[in-house]
């Protein structure tokens, strides 16, 4: 009996923990969510429509903060410091102040799709899928130097990026991972 009871108090904590619960947060309940990103106690959430949306209580409750952001597409949001980076159809904008104000540091690039931060280095994904050009970007100084650095990707459309040390990964439309 005492094997019999192990077992199950076994099977029950494992059933337990492996099958988490999500609960929806209050607001943001239409249109599409794009990208999260977090600094401390402050979740940011871009929308395919309605800009960038802040929350200071774990969802409880959502703010729109758009002053300045032109282009209200965000397809990518990036956290370095007190610095939050939207990329939209419209360019990459900088917010300095939680997303009271956006200024435009970059809008020669549309279709912005992918962020990453490497230190003051800025990696930008763009997608091609609109025929618009494409592939992936360094900005550097907040935005005021820019480079192409698409040599050895197959694909223009960058849809995703990550950083782990000093490699930076790029998931593609149809080419992969590089």
């Amino acid at each position: 009996m005492k094997i019999f009871t192990i077992i199950l108090t076994v099977l029950i904590a494992t059933a337990t923990t492996t099958n988490a619960q999500w609960t929806q947060t209050n607001g943001l309940y239409d249109g599409k969510i794009r990208c999260i990103a977090s600094d401390g106690t402050n979740i940011f959430a871009g929308t395919d429509v309605g800009g960038v949306f802040l929350s200071s209580n774990n969802g409880s409750s959502w703010t729109a903060v758009n002053n300045g952001l032109t282009y209200t597409y965000v397809r990518a949001l990036a956290i370095s410091g007190t610095n939050i980076f939207a990329g939209t159809n419209g360019g990459v904008f900088l917010s300095t102040n939680n997303g009271s104000s956006w200024t435009v540091i970059y809008n020669s690039l549309i279709s912005v799709s992918a962020l990453a931060i490497s230190g003051t280095n800025i990696f930008v994904g763009t997608d091609n899928s609109s025929g618009t050009g494409g592939g992936m970007f360094l900005l550097t100084n907040n935005g005021s130097s820019w480079t192409v650095v698409n040599n050895g990707l197959t694909s223009t459309s960058i849809w995703s990026l990550a950083i782990s040390g000093t490699n930076i990964f790029a998931g593609t439309d149809g080419g992969g991972v590089f």
